[in-house]
């Protein structure tokens, strides 16, 4: 065999015996320069490994993580559920529209679908589940909702793509992912709607929000509904940029933590600042290990030969998107969006480029694809979060998971036809796509 099969096999062979990803990556790599390379080059471990981290983008990683903290522990959910709540009123299916809504802009604010979920699920399983609706069915449709983080800037995960396809505009992303991310919403509302119509399930009123007014409770939202303005503004006037706008961001939620909402303290902000550094560290971890997978794969022509074998499948673009977007989706159900950006793109680009596919929209697809796996088991990161909050098992949930990975699929496919749904909003800001 050759070096770069025995590198693909010993990935493979770790991750089945259940080595962590990061370590898996760093291994295989390892594997692979060994035998293919000379065992001298492992010196090359320490330089490869600083060189994956030593880029100014990636200091908005942890700095959105921390947003997403701030904002988790200052009360904002809540503040949005009732504000929610109170312009929609009890109706059928009324929760589940405030739960949908509710995601989609705590996604605006952390950029991460399971501090997305964690945060809207200890909000609103309480009153859905009070209210008639199924816990599996309440705890996969935040799961669900929650996976929009991933689209609606500021994403993680499109912060990443960004540095690992040279040439992309991290502005064009993030202005390219709110249609397809509020498509998405919607795509798992309609649903949502029609079984909660079918199964007359009422919503009511978050407790203590009964007496409250609209007027009352959007003027205690306004500081949540006013942050992704804020970072998007900003972005869009060139005031700042997207990682300068991270460190706003984390000001901003500071601000209203202590001030606003009054409901974080110092102390709590000590200990959101370790939490973030361990989630960050975390991260970081598997970006700087999958440094050396990456340069043992570009030594070796391992990505090359794999995406020469990808391109020879077919030359129907259309046909071979479609077979992209099933292995990215089956990835998704596996691993955790950095690890398949981190896997899968040196792969991916040259079929990108051969095809001529506009790197943004096929940015925003691979993003929609993960989304699907962040609530798709049997990993589902969001589903496991909400899940722990529901004290359900996961397998409860696995028919209402299907009837949103169809709903979003469809979101998906219509974003795959029409890339305008994606590059309309980028291109008329003027960014370059």
């Amino acid at each position: 065999m050759t070096p770069d099969v025995w590198m693909i096999l010993a990935f493979a062979g770790f991750l089945i015996a259940g080595v962590p990803v990061a370590f898996s990556l760093a291994l295989a790599g390892s594997v692979g320069i060994v035998a293919g390379l000379s065992p001298d080059m492992l010196a090359t471990l320490g330089t490869n490994t600083y060189n994956s981290i030593a880029k100014y983008p990636l200091i908005a990683i942890p700095l959105f993580i921390l947003t997403g903290l701030i904002f988790e522990r200052s009360g904002v959910a809540l503040r949005l559920v009732r504000f929610a709540q109170a312009l929609i009123g009890p109706r059928h299916g009324g929760l589940a529209l405030v739960a949908v809504l509710v995601c989609m802009i705590m996604g605006g604010m952390s950029g991460s679908g399971p501090a997305d979920a964690a945060a809207v699920a200890m909000v609103m399983l309480p009153s859905m589940t009070k209210a008639g609706y199924p816990k599996p069915f309440s705890a996969t449709l935040i799961a669900a909702s929650a996976s929009t983080a991933i689209l609606i800037p500021p994403s993680v995960a499109l912060i990443l793509y960004s540095i690992v396809v040279p040439g992309v505009d991290l502005r064009a992303l993030f202005a390219a992912g709110l249609f397809p991310g509020i498509l998405a919403g919607l795509a798992l509302l309609v649903p949502a709607m029609i079984v909660a119509k079918r199964f007359g399930w009422e919503g009511t009123p978050v407790a203590g929000a009964e007496t409250l007014t609209v007027r009352a409770t959007f003027r205690q939202a306004l500081p949540a509904l006013f942050a992704p303005v804020l970072i998007l503004g900003g972005l869009r006037s060139g005031l700042f940029t997207p990682t300068e706008a991270a460190v706003v961001a984390v000001a901003y939620g500071t601000i209203v933590g202590l001030f606003l909402t009054k409901e974080l303290s110092l102390r709590d902000l000590w200990e959101l600042l370790g939490e973030a550094a361990i989630i960050s560290g975390v991260v970081m971890l598997i970006i700087a290990l999958a440094g050396i997978f990456a340069w043992a794969g570009t030594m070796l022509g391992t990505f090359r030969h794999l995406a020469e074998w990808i391109i020879g499948l077919t030359d129907n673009g259309a046909l071979l998107l479609v077979l992209v977007m099933l292995a990215v989706l089956v990835a998704g159900m596996l691993l955790d969006a950095i690890s398949i950006y981190l896997i899968m793109m040196p792969v991916l680009i040259p079929v990108m480029q051969h095809f001529e596919w506009n790197p943004v929209w096929f940015g925003i697809l691979l993003a929609m694809n993960i989304a699907i796996g962040q609530f798709t088991p049997p990993v589902a990161v969001n589903l496991m979060v909400t899940t722990e909050v529901a004290k359900i098992r996961l397998e409860e949930t696995l028919g209402w998971a299907l009837l949103f990975v169809l709903a979003m699929g469809g979101a998906l496919a219509l974003v795959a036809i029409f890339p305008s749904i994606a590059l309309w909003l980028p291109s008329v800001l003027g960014y370059n796509i």
